[in-house]
């Protein structure tokens, strides 16, 4: 026969109210938490978690909606985000929205079905309507690296200064005397993708050099996208020496369009890419890329649902630095 509570409270010594307090997530006296976690080891006690959530209306489960599972860069941040969240004793749900706006509304649909605690999403576009159902059931909900603006102070956002980072990449080329700079943007109705390509346009303001609409195209933050967009560019501007890729798929299949072509980086082209380190390291020459803080990202993104479950505090937003690490694909021109 399953333990029960009452085998816990008859082998602690505790009160029934007080382990429940325990179970439920609630704050106990150090002695007694103690106490009660050997009383479940020892009597290999598994908590119903559908009966606790009937009675408790709290299921111990975060939603996570994202719009690529294949993206490196979001199964990244959702390790770390699951970590913390399985060390505060919440489990998640994620669903993949495709990059849909439609799968993503029935996706948080589902989610509350499921009756979970909490939403971590990572929007498709700036439409809000999606989330309404959850927010006018009060459940805390942290964006992550997209911003929705009618949602300001509404929900917590965990974001990393996209115009910052991108305006650095940009200079570096400038730097070097480029001047034909193209880059490779992500979807338009992103708000980091709008980021991004703001900061490559202040850099080119800054160093005097016109915007040309030409030099833009957008690959939408998927490898298939990034080596279209460098054929384009490409074919479109036979003056290209350099081009900054604003994601990391997106530099992966940017990578590839010049392999194809027998193109050399940095002498023949010279570019800058986004993200994970592990491969700037093995490409020859090594690249020169953007890196965001993902582990932080994930961090900041459980502690702001965290706090808003846990402790009530209201929702707040988080702004991370990324920082470009040099290698040796931008070339300089005398």
């Amino acid at each position: 026969m399953a333990a029960t509570m009452k085998d816990i409270a008859n082998k602690t010594g505790l009160g029934l109210a007080t382990i429940s307090k325990y179970l439920n997530g609630g704050s106990v006296r150090e002695k007694n938490r103690l106490a009660i976690e050997k009383a479940i080891a020892e009597l290999d006690f598994t908590v119903n978690e559908f009966a606790r959530s009937l009675k408790t209306s709290k299921s111990k489960t975060i939603g996570v909606l994202i719009p690529e599972l294949s993206n490196v860069f979001i199964t990244s941040v959702i390790t770390v985000l699951e970590d913390i969240l399985r060390q505060n004793g919440y489990g998640i749900i994620v669903c993949d929205s495709r990059t849909d706006e439609e799968r993503q509304k029935d996706a948080i649909e589902f989610l509350l079905s499921k009756m979970v605690d909490g939403i971590v999403m990572m929007p498709v576009g700036n439409d809000s309507k999606c989330l309404k159902p959850a927010l006018d059931k009060k459940l805390p909900v942290v964006l992550v690296d997209r911003t929705i603006p009618s949602l300001e102070n509404q929900v917590g956002e965990v974001m990393v200064d996209s115009r910052g980072i991108a305006r650095e990449c940009t200079l570096c080329f400038l730097e070097r005397g480029h001047r034909k700079i193209g880059m490779i943007a992500g979807p338009r109705e992103i708000s980091t993708s709008l980021g991004r390509l703001s900061g490559y346009r202040s850099a080119l303001e800054k160093a005097g050099v016109p915007y040309e609409e030409k030099l833009v195209v957008y690959g939408g933050y998927t490898m298939e996208g990034g080596h279209e967009a460098m054929n384009t560019l490409l074919d479109r501007n036979p003056e290209l020496t350099g081009v900054f890729v604003s994601n990391y798929e997106m530099t992966v299949g940017a990578m590839l369009a010049l392999n194809e072509r027998g193109l050399q980086i940095p002498r023949e082209l010279s570019l800058i890419g986004f993200d994970n380190f592990e491969l700037a390291r093995v490409v020859k020459p090594r690249l020169t890329i953007a890196e965001q803080p993902i582990e932080e990202i994930g961090r900041k993104a459980a502690q702001l649902l965290l706090e808003q479950l846990q402790e009530k505090k209201p929702p707040r937003r988080v702004v991370l630095d990324a920082r470009l690490r040099l290698g040796d694909s931008v070339r300089r021109i005398l």
